[in-house]
């Protein structure tokens, strides 16, 4: 009785002074009231990941701006070949939306205080496939609106292209920035129509986010999929730990990443000069920001970019590419 009674007092001492008790002797947390194998951390307050401890966070996420960019009638930007499974793009941009949708109420669950918004940027889709997307956006309960891109604003403003394709996707993208910059709060991820994103993806962003900003005191870029052409440099990298999974830095992202609303600021000029023409490679000057800030991607993928099955850029390692597709 003794023991039990100084038990329940160091535990009440140890809640008071901000401590948490590992028992492993019946593997739980007596000062959290969970079992060890349950998710102990707090998001905005602190981070546990056994066994490293406790990060307390002081990066702490208020909110996170989606903004999607959507063409749901070009297959492939300035390409002939087909995406995996060879099915209309439409296709992929409902399950892309889906799978997203899915992601951000799951997040929502476990994170109520946080504020999601999504902003659709269309460009020129068939009146018949908005209805398809609207039909899902009324369905979720979110926040989602949708704009329709006006490529005469930025004729004056993008060089001429060989392509309407490559106009068309450096319009958008720039109008996507524009967005970020307009409205973006706190986060903001920028995201195309041909990513499916596994369930807890969102959850996974922003707590791993909280994590390691919070360890380097700094801003970072987070890319959501493990792609191929990672691996075919045999460059060094570095390994962190986020919330349930390993991380690695990268130097090269395509368009579909998430970073904070003062690194938007702080590199406008990068993510400008990224829209004004066709560079080579076509994501070179966010590449450029990579030299200076930190940029990482999950270990394994969060989201499956899904292109032709021989794309260096496409399909992630590890993943179940026909259960995700199912899935949404």
């Amino acid at each position: 009785m003794k023991k039990n009674i100084i038990k329940k007092l160091f535990i009440k001492l140890s809640k008071v002074l901000g401590y948490e008790i590992i028992d492993q002797s019946d593997f739980s947390s007596p000062t959290l009231n969970k079992e060890l194998n349950e998710d102990l951390s707090i998001i905005n307050e602190k981070s546990i990941v056994l066994p490293l401890g406790e990060v307390k966070i002081s990066k702490k996420v208020n909110s996170v701006l989606v903004i999607l960019r959507t063409n749901t009638d070009i297959e492939i930007w300035d390409q002939n070949k087909k995406r995996l499974f060879e099915e209309p793009k439409i296709e992929y941009s409902l399950r892309a939306l889906n799978s997203l949708i899915k992601s951000i109420n799951f997040s929502k669950s476990k994170y109520p205080n946080i504020k999601f918004k999504t902003i659709i940027v269309d460009d020129k889709s068939k009146e018949k496939n908005l209805n398809k997307i609207k039909t899902l956006i009324n369905g979720s309960d979110l926040d989602i609106s949708i704009i329709h891109l006006n490529h005469d604003k930025y004729k004056t403003i993008i060089k001429q292209q060989k392509s309407d394709q490559t106009f068309s996707n450096l319009a958008s993208l720039l109008k996507s920035f524009e967005l970020g910059k307009e409205h973006g709060e706190d986060l903001i991820f920028f995201i195309e129509d041909d990513y499916l994103h596994v369930e807890p993806m969102m959850e996974e962003m922003i707590a791993s986010y909280e994590r390691i900003t919070s360890q380097v005191n700094k801003d970072i870029f987070m890319c959501p999929a493990d792609y191929p052409y990672l691996y075919m440099n045999n460059e060094k990298t570095n390994i962190l730990i986020g919330n349930k999974r390993h991380w690695r830095t990268i130097n090269q992202t395509l368009c579909t990443f998430m970073t904070s609303k003062s690194l938007l600021d702080k590199y406008w000029e990068n993510f400008y000069n990224t829209c004004l023409d066709r560079n080579d490679p076509f994501e070179k000057y966010l590449n450029e920001i990579y030299t200076n800030e930190f940029c990482i991607s999950p270990l394994k993928s969060l989201s499956l970019h899904l292109t032709n099955v021989n794309s260096s850029y496409g399909l992630s390692p590890f993943i179940d590419y026909k259960k995700i597709w199912e899935e949404n």
